[in-house]
């Protein structure tokens, strides 16, 4: 072969920018889109895991706080009148909230005692749901997120594998030089797709598992919490 035809063949490649920035301008307006997309996704997915992370944080601490305050001996009252001054959350919420159902119970002129312990546990029931739920807030993003991610990716990897034959076509030349830029702007839309996803997916079950825990610390409390209530409603009785 000539030597000026391999230098004039090995221009093609020596001008294609196959770097990111580069597959992205290059790449066809739709897969650009999925690529936009999958990258807001994906900057939403770590805020929210920075979110969730401290709020956790947050939460045990509040539970551990809690809990050495409930046990260490103070009256029920001193904590009630402490806590129910200022907003509540986990823990504290629960006990704030048994307590006003049980002071209005025995506040009150007629002073029902009838159903008081299934009505403490309603309460409770009711707190129990409300912080679950606030601590759920949001992670349906997460598995929204790992589990259409790839998907997704893969529409802008299969648009952009049909642009690219379109270019072979057009211009005739199944050569590496016409072949390889397409292709991998397209395989660009699965790895940001996979970017976005693989982190969605650890960060949700992650916090999934978290969230059991704490509930399961709240219910633990609120049977412990519902047994001394009912003694004292026996012995008052």
């Amino acid at each position: 072969m000539n030597p000026a035809d391999v230098a004039q063949s090995a221009l093609p490649i020596a001008s294609t920018d196959l770097s990111i920035w580069g597959l992205f301008l290059s790449a066809h307006w739709v897969v650009k889109s999925v690529m936009l997309g999958l990258l807001a996704c994906s900057i939403w997915v770590w805020a929210i895991a920075i979110d969730k992370t401290l709020l956790y944080m947050r939460t045990r601490r509040a539970m551990d706080r809690f809990e050495q305050s409930f046990w260490s001996g103070q009256s029920l009252e001193e904590l009630y009148r402490s806590l129910s001054s200022r907003p509540t959350h986990s823990m504290a919420a629960l006990f704030v909230a048994a307590m006003r159902e049980w002071k209005r119970s025995f506040e009150g002129q007629s002073r029902s005692f009838a159903g008081l312990q299934m009505r403490i546990e309603k309460v409770m029931d009711v707190t129990i749901a409300r912080e679950i739920e606030r601590l759920e807030r949001r992670l349906l993003v997460l598995a929204t997120v790992g589990s259409a991610g790839p998907f997704i990716g893969l529409f802008g990897t299969v648009w952009g594998i049909m642009s690219s034959f379109q270019s072979i076509a057009a211009s005739k030349n199944t050569s590496l030089a016409v072949v390889a830029p397409g292709i991998a702007e397209a395989l660009f839309a699965t790895a940001i797709g996979l970017v976005a996803a693989i982190p969605a997916t650890i960060f949700y079950n992650k916090f999934v598992s978290d969230v059991n825990k704490q509930a399961g610390r709240l219910e633990g409390f609120a049977d412990e919490f519902a047994a001394i209530l009912s003694r004292q409603i026996d012995e008052r009785g």
